[in-house]
């Protein structure tokens, strides 16, 4: 399979490289990517008032919000390697958070370079790719800071020797961060966009809320610490496998204050919780920036602007934190998609994948997809959102396998160990269901329609 799919990329590549820039006109429609990092749907438009997002929200009222997005692997370099490609990971592909386009998938063309070929200014802001040098081909610009993990308050200032905090409030401008700075930039990357008139494919890769949960104090003075709740499920699924478990290392081996074993307290968890709101109301104020600059240059009504998370979160569900399972909390994310041309407020309820944004992209510019891409145009759905879209989503992490229905979610570890939820009755993925008589067939089904994927990678 990869073999061929490495065929067609430099047969595309080469035939892109003859046709000129000048072919696609100043009418082609540019687009803004947004991609949040580690970001739940935990926001107003999604039915979560207590996370403060006004202008995700805003966008949400003004485009297509898709209720159920799902990500093809749960962590940060293999979801966003899948995403750009429109490939779905294999056991061999896009495995873990050190995978990347190059080396994993050489010869494929990624959005930025479909765009690139037919003349679109590309450029790379913030954190898209895991990997910095990944795909540089397909950028006219990178710009991307050296590191996630800044702090401002003098006492956080890394000490050898010692862990820095999960969090950090500090009274500071929203440009004192890296992720209020790249706002600035990506405000002049839209002026000389406008100056250039060449269509433009522009990304934000916001790190924020992923840890350190470090945010100005006006975002977390917004939240009453009192008023935080924790999660209404701290607890293992019944009958769960051990693969669907972790320890939560990314929080328990990288931060300092964070026992090493064992549950966290009630007050460090609100605290966690405080922290990850703050983060994704920072994040929305600078996206809402981005936004009004869009609107002040009079780009947005021939831009399409895309918000996405990388993937989901855990906030203490199921003895979890951080992402790196093959529950709803890890794999759903956010998805908004505004377009000139189509009605505004418009939410549906199809199950949808990231694998579906590279051909939807190329629809909404007008532009042919290429033929590697494994996923399915979102533009019927924006245009009819009770359209039919796909019967089910795949994921995949660490040898585990999931299929998920608009009702059942089956998941999987090497044909051995194996979870079943029904999420008409246990949304929250309670109780593991694999032995219940009751729901033989629709496990087989699923298993069917699993088996049926494999087969078609």
């Amino acid at each position: 399979m990869i073999n061929r799919l490495v065929g067609y990329g430099v047969i595309w590549g080469l035939s892109l490289a003859l046709l000129s820039p000048e072919t696609y006109g100043a009418k082609s429609p540019n687009v803004l990517m947004i991609i949040v990092d580690d970001l739940r749907p935990q926001l107003g438009c999604y039915g979560h008032n207590e996370t403060r997002s006004p202008r995700i929200d805003q966008l949400a009222a003004d485009g297509t919000l898709f209720e159920t997005a799902y990500v093809q692997v749960p962590v940060c370099g293999a979801s966003r390697a899948s995403m750009m490609t429109g490939l779905y990971p294999t056991p061999e592909r896009f495995v873990t958070y050190h995978s990347s386009v190059d080396e994993d998938a050489p010869g494929i063309v990624d959005i930025p370079g479909h765009l690139k070929s037919h003349g679109y200014s590309t450029v790379s802001n913030g954190k898209i790719y895991h990997q910095k040098n990944d795909c540089l081909a397909s950028w006219d610009e990178i710009s991307r800071p050296p590191d996630f993990r800044v702090y401002l308050n003098p006492e956080n200032k890394k000490v050898q020797g010692k862990k820095q905090p999960a969090y950090e409030i500090a009274d500071v401008d929203d440009d004192a961060y890296p992720s209020g700075k790249m706002a600035n930039k990506i405000k002049d990357d839209l002026k000389a966009a406008k100056k250039s008139g060449k269509p433009f494919f522009i990304t934000a890769g916001f790190t924020k809320p992923h840890l350190p949960f470090n945010a100005p104090k006006k975002y977390w003075d917004i939240y009453n610490r009192d008023s935080i709740a924790l999660a209404d499920n701290p607890f293992a699924p019944k009958g769960a496998p051990r693969q669907a478990m972790h320890e939560w290392n990314e929080l328990r081996n990288g931060y300092g204050g964070i026992p090493q074993d064992g549950p966290v307290s009630d007050e460090l968890a609100k605290t966690l919780i405080h922290g990850y709101y703050a983060c994704v109301s920072y994040t929305d104020k600078l996206i809402g920036d981005i936004l009004d600059e869009l609107e002040r240059l009079q780009l947005d009504k021939n831009t399409v602007v895309i918000m996405i998370g990388d993937h989901g979160w855990q906030l203490g569900e199921h003895t979890l934190w951080c992402k790196h399972a093959l529950f709803e909390t890890s794999l759903h994310t956010p998805m908004i998609i505004r377009a000139p041309g189509f009605k505004r407020g418009q939410r549906t309820k199809a199950l949808v994948e990231f694998v579906d944004l590279y051909p939807t992209i190329c629809e909404l510019a007008g532009l042919q997809a290429p033929d590697h891409l494994q996923g399915k145009s979102l533009v019927p759905l924006m245009k009819n959102p009770s359209a039919k879209h796909k019967p089910a989503i795949f994921a995949r992490y660490h040898g585990g396998e999931t299929v998920r229905t608009a009702r059942f979610q089956y998941s999987e570890w090497n044909g051995k160990n194996a979870m079943f939820y029904d999420h008409k009755v246990d949304p929250d993925e309670n109780i593991n269901q694999i032995e219940n008589p009751n729901y033989a067939k629709a496990v087989q089904r699923l298993k069917g329609l699993l088996g049926e994927h494999r087969e078609q990678l």
